[in-house]
């Protein structure tokens, strides 16, 4: 039985991100260096710590990689862009421009290391042949409000991009090009991660505007001609520089949940993870985590108490309306506390440390703040769960954490 639930959800959140960390994750899958030149380039929030650990093994390297502000670290040769997330800016613009200018000067015998994590597709802003850096920033904030699906959003971001959806390795052809990858998508496909700039890509021009079409996007008239045009399809994956590109995955949510799920058990909690690819509506997924546990707490099932009920995945906040601040776990929690059974708490964070465009990285559900959920409708209701939190002393701030292996949730059942 666990007298305090606050620290040990905390705890677990520590493990997940520990399981993901970089510095452990990349010397495991780095290839042998090769006698040509070597160049080092990726983007997302985990990248920066990636870029440490190659140059831990290798030394210093030449390269460039971009990550959110605030995310920089200290390399020996590799060099640390800093752009904006998640609308993207001119210093992700020019960065983009760069890793394909750096790459595109690459031989036979030479290699291109890529290292690429969540949110890289925000920072790889290099937007196609006509279109401006405002016309990707539109179609971005539309499609973060809309609540279309991560996979959705980024079939629409390669397609109107120069470094997307396979198009990097292109660039870098003749060169090898091996990519170590951080998933932060359901179902951990390289393809969705970043908009996946290093491997070939399922998707067409025609799906993406069947996406704009679905959410009703304002796209500018230029955009939506590009749509049409043969520029906007990504390349052919029978394109030679994908045979002898290697990809590879070297930390995923479901190695979050398991690390998680060890601690659990070193306390006497019985663990239950439900899955790492909850999707849907935060609300909505708050909704349904509530029902669970309430069956577990009353009835024993899916699992009896004292244990905790383990998830992973990326939710969606559709706004109506006006909104304040908060990000989708802070959203989930807050419609989870509404409907949960007295006496259970739970956690919901962004492994990477920042949920949303907010100072933390989620939130937590325990009796203290509990007792203000007379209060927390109006807040749920105006997307404004970030304050809601703030005044019940509910925030989990961590910074940056500099991985991503997308979000966890964590629901601790008494015995």
């Amino acid at each position: 039985m666990i007298a305090d639930p606050e620290p040990f959800l905390r705890s677990l959140f520590r493990a997940a991100v520990a399981a993901a960390d970089p510095a452990i994750a990349v010397p495991k899958f780095l290839p042998e260096r090769p006698a040509g030149r070597v160049v080092v380039v990726g983007a997302g929030k985990a990248s920066a710590k990636m870029a440490q650990a190659v140059e831990a093994a290798w030394g210093p390297c030449e390269g460039i990689v971009i990550v959110p502000y605030g995310a920089a670290l200290p390399t020996d040769g590799i060099e640390i862009v800093e752009a904006r997330h998640p609308v993207p800016d001119a210093s992700g613009e020019a960065a983009a421009a760069r890793i394909l200018e750096l790459v595109s000067g690459l031989g036979e015998g030479d290699l291109a290391l890529c290292l690429i994590s969540g949110g890289g597709s925000a920072l790889l802003a290099a937007p196609g042949e006509g279109l401006t850096l405002e016309d990707k920033q539109a179609v971005n904030k539309a499609l973060l409000s809309c609540g279309a699906a991560i996979d959705e959003m980024n079939c629409l971001r390669k397609h109107l991009s120069r470094i997307k959806g396979g198009r990097l390795t292109v660039a870098a052809w003749p060169a090898r090009c091996v990519t170590l990858t951080i998933s932060d998508v359901p179902g951990d496909d390289p393809a969705i991660i970043a908009s996946g700039p290093t491997v070939p890509d399922p998707t067409t021009a025609s799906d993406a505007r069947e996406i704009a079409a679905r959410y009703h996007l304002e796209l500018s008239d230029a955009v939506a001609a590009y749509l049409q045009t043969p520029a906007a399809e990504t390349p052919d994956p029978t394109h030679p520089a994908f045979a002898a590109a290697e990809c590879h995955m070297i930390a995923t949510p479901q190695m979050a949940l398991d690390a998680a799920a060890e601690v659990a058990r070193a306390e006497g909690v019985a663990p239950l993870i439900l899955g790492d690819a909850l999707e849907g509506e935060a609300a909505e997924l708050g909704i349904v985590l509530a029902g669970v546990a309430r069956a577990a707490l009353t009835h024993g099932h899916p699992i009896k108490g004292p244990a905790v009920i383990l998830s992973g995945g990326e939710t969606t906040v559709t706004v109506r309306g006006s909104y304040g601040k908060g990000g989708r776990n802070s959203e989930c929690l807050l419609s989870f506390g509404l409907h949960a059974p007295e006496g259970v708490s739970a956690l919901s964070c962004d492994t990477d440390g920042i949920d949303g465009s907010e100072d933390n990285a989620g939130v937590i559900w325990v009796p203290r703040v509990a007792a203000h959920k007379a209060e927390a409708r109006p807040y749920l209701e105006g997307h404004d769960a970030y304050s809601f939190f703030e005044k019940a002393g509910g925030l989990v701030v961590s910074g940056p954490t500099h991985t991503n292996v997308n979000d966890f949730r964590a629901i601790y059942i008494p015995g």
